[in-house]
């Protein structure tokens, strides 16, 4: 069961048929889900039919709509400024720039095959090609990410339409896969286990305090252990632990956990 506007629902059996897929639902389990539930669904009133079937009562009143390690007030304001943000009209898509952004990334795509092929393969037109090959591919990953949050087209169905185009013919990624462990990530934003950003693989890279240490302390020759920065984050009002990516690569400290993070997801999208 999960909360949402101060609503119980048994979600057992419809969330093996969520369209989100049923780990977002189980991430929320015995938990209030309101506001990832306003943020995922833009077509709140049709949604809310298909809960009527799973409501199974209401919190007490005496009871909080949040949970004990959320703080109120950071909460309130979270939903006040999203509130705020709806109402200015910030999250209405710019249509004319999204095809701006299409016909761009077609060009660009184009113009890296037409350039091996009518140069050749030599040394510059080969760097000349990838070079565009490379900022098209970069560029589509954003464009079907917002594809992706339904943020392009009101209606779900067409970002999904060209989301497929775009991950899946030119990208040659699944876009269900991606969708997926994406869905996870915005639900349970640094929650380690739980934002599949953070898993990293198991082989390569190490995430967390005391994994960390049992490797570093087992390495030899120059690999040092790399001191652990806990910070407090405040996502939505709850404080959460976050511990650095581990590595011993000799890269810059703020670029080590980007560039393994980057890393790990290339790895995971051929396995």
């Amino acid at each position: 069961w999960l909360v949402i506007d101060r609503k119980v629902y048994d979600v057992s059996k419809f969330s093996k048929h969520h369209p989100g897929g049923s780990r977002v639902i189980s991430h929320y389990a015995g938990q209030d889900a309101t506001d990832a539930f306003v943020a995922f669904h833009n077509d709140k009133s049709l949604v809310k039919k298909y809960l009527k079937c799973l409501l199974i009562g209401e919190l007490a009143p005496d009871q909080p709509s949040f949970e004990s390690n959320k703080k109120k007030s950071l909460l309130e304001d979270f939903r006040e400024l999203r509130c705020t943000i709806e109402k200015m009209g910030l999250l209405r898509p710019n249509y004319t720039f999204f095809l701006l952004v299409f016909l761009h990334l077609l060009v660009l795509d184009a113009a890296s095959w037409l350039t091996v092929w009518y140069f050749g393969i030599s040394l510059v037109p080969f760097m000349v090609g990838m070079a565009f090959f490379t900022v098209a591919q970069i560029q589509m990953g954003w464009f079907q990410h917002d594809l992706g949050h339904c943020s392009v087209f009101r209606k779900p169905k067409w970002n999904r339409f060209l989301q497929i185009i775009v991950i899946n013919i030119l990208k040659g990624l699944p876009a269900s896969w991606w969708n997926h462990l994406h869905n996870q990530h915005h639900a349970k934003p640094n929650c380690f286990r739980k934002d599949p950003d953070l898993n990293m693989h198991p082989l390569l890279f190490s995430l967390g305090k005391t994994l960390s240490m049992e490797v570093s302390m087992g390495m030899s020759g120059e690999a040092k252990l790399l001191k652990t920065e806990i910070y407090r984050l405040r996502v939505s009002g709850l404080q959460l632990a976050h511990y650095n990516v581990f590595s011993f690569f000799s890269l810059e400290k703020r670029r080590r956990s980007s560039c393994l993070t980057i890393i790990s997801i290339s790895i995971s999208s051929v396995s």
